[in-house]
Order: C-alpha cells, then sequence, then structure tokens
C-alpha cells in the first residue's frame, strides 16, 4: 500500500520546487487534496505522506521514524535530473510541531531548504479536550462546508483525535526551536489550539521566519474558508524563497 498521494504540475512545464506535505492529528492524506492540487497547478512538485504518530512513550523514536519517512519521501519524487530544489516541508497540526521539533536537532533530520508550519498547537492550548461531537470536533477545525463534508466523508479520518494529547517534549521542542531554515508560520485568529502569544516567541527567536495570522480561520487554517488567500500566501513564500527571500512583488501605494 503506497505511503504517498502524489500531486504534479502541468505537462510541459519546469517544475519550480518539491513541496512534502505532513498532516495532523487525525486526518488522512486525501484531507490535503485541494491543497496540494492548488500548489501542484503553480508547477511544484507535491507529495502528502501519511501523518505522524507521535509516541508519547518514545518521542524522540517517533521523531527518528518521520525523518526516515521524508528522507524516502523526498528522494522518491527525483527524476533523472534529481530532486527539483528548493525542497519545502509542510505540516498542519502535529505534523507541524512533529516537523518543527524535527528541524531543531541536529544529525537525524532531512535538510529542507524552507518549512510551513500551519495551525501549530500550543503548549498549553494543544489538545481540545472538551471536544464531545462530531459537529464540536468540526467547529474547532473549520468553518468550511466543503472541508467539513471532506472530512466527515473520510471514513479514514479519526473522529475526536484532536482530543490526544500532544507529547509536552514534542511542543517545548517545536516552540523553543531555533533552526535557520526560512520559516513560515500561519495561524488562523479562530483557531482555540493555537497560542498566538507562544507564537509570537517562538518567531522572535527564528532568525528567518514570517507568523501570518488569518483573520476567521480555525485550527485547520490550511483548509478553511480562506483557503484560496491562505495557499496564495505560501505560493508568495514559495516564490520569494526562490529570489533569496526577496518578494517579486511589493506594494507602492495603495488606497486600501
Amino acid at each position: 500500500m503506497t505511503q504517498y498521494s502524489d500531486h504534479h504540475g502541468p505537462e510541459g512545464l519546469l517544475i519550480r520546487g518539491t513541496i512534502i506535505v505532513v498532516p495532523g492529528r487525525g486526518e488522512t492524506r486525501h484531507t490535503y487534496t485541494r491543497f496540494a492540487r492548488r500548489l501542484a497547478s503553480d508547477a511544484y512538485r507535491v507529495r502528502v505522506i501519511d501523518a505522524p504518530v507521535l509516541d508519547a512513550e518514545d518521542p524522540d523514536g517517533s521523531l527518528t521514524g518521520l525523518a526516515e519517512r521524508l528522507t524516502d519521501a523526498i528522494g522518491g519524487t527525483a527524476s533523472e535530473d534529481g530532486v527539483a530544489l528548493p525542497v519545502v516541508l509542510v505540516g498542519a497540526d502535529t505534523g507541524a510541531a512533529a516537523l518543527a521539533a524535527l528541524l531543531g536537532r541536529t544529525g537525524t533530520a532531512p535538510e529542507p531548504d524552507a518549512l510551513v508550519l500551519a495551525g501549530l498547537p500550543g503548549p498549553s492550548t494543544g489538545s481540545a479536550a472538551g471536544v464531545g461531537s462530531w459537529d464540536d470536533e468540526l467547529d474547532v477545525r473549520t468553518s468550511c462546508p466543503t472541508h467539513r463534508g471532506t472530512l466527515t466523508q473520510d471514513a479514514g479520518v479519526r473522529r475526536g483525535s484532536l482530543g490526544d494529547a500532544v507529547p509536552d517534549s514534542v511542543l517545548a521542542a517545536a516552540h523553543e526551536s531555533t533552526t535557520g531554515v526560512p520559516t513560515l508560520l500561519l495561524a488562523g485568529d479562530a483557531d482555540p489550539l493555537a497560542d498566538h502569544e507562544a507564537l509570537a516567541r517562538a518567531v522572535k527567536s527564528l532568525p528567518r521566519a514570517r507568523l501570518s495570522v488569518v483573520h476567521g480561520a480555525h485550527h485547520d487554517v490550511l483548509n478553511d474558508l480562506q483557503h484560496r488567500s491562505v495557499a496564495a500566501e505560501v505560493v508568495t513564500f514559495l516564490e520569494a524563497l526562490r529570489n533569496d527571500l526577496r518578494p517579486p512583488v511589493t506594494v507602492r501605494s495603495s488606497a486600501w
């Protein structure tokens, strides 16, 4: 059984980079089909892997296992010309926490060119312990009717997963990471699992990081109502990355 879902750009276009997407709690690869297709349409090679399982008894082992899967996933995208650069890792929820914690270590992680962390759980708010029904969990995740339907109709989605505790050591490592890799953090201002003060501190501790807050977005910030604008923010980051982090477009004058 394949461990990946692959999305390719339009035929005949030069591949602009490789993106590996790491889902979060309860999610499947299908959860990110819409997001992956949108990035692929801009000529990026996108591969979605299975969500990491973070063992509270052996968090370091879980991160090492993720590093091995990422290395395999990246290497498997290579063509005759090798892996298309830049390589960017995108994580959501615990996928984001695991990537941030992993990139803060030395010697075991792949070496991406950039990192996108979406819906990074807060150290003290990372689990929706009070969520009861499936509708309650959907309200924490998203207000997008299409995404709510995608989650509800996917038999592989594990309901109640947002109540799962994230290992404290992983969350601490994620928020204390000092990786020098260019990093874009995305957070919804209506996300009850986000700790915005902790995110602000984390961004200040990183040498090359940006925090983008999505107005009205919930926890599944890549897939909420604002998914088009969020995908555009990610593509803008990717294009700036290809230009030494200099945005190709800046606003010189505006009436709004």
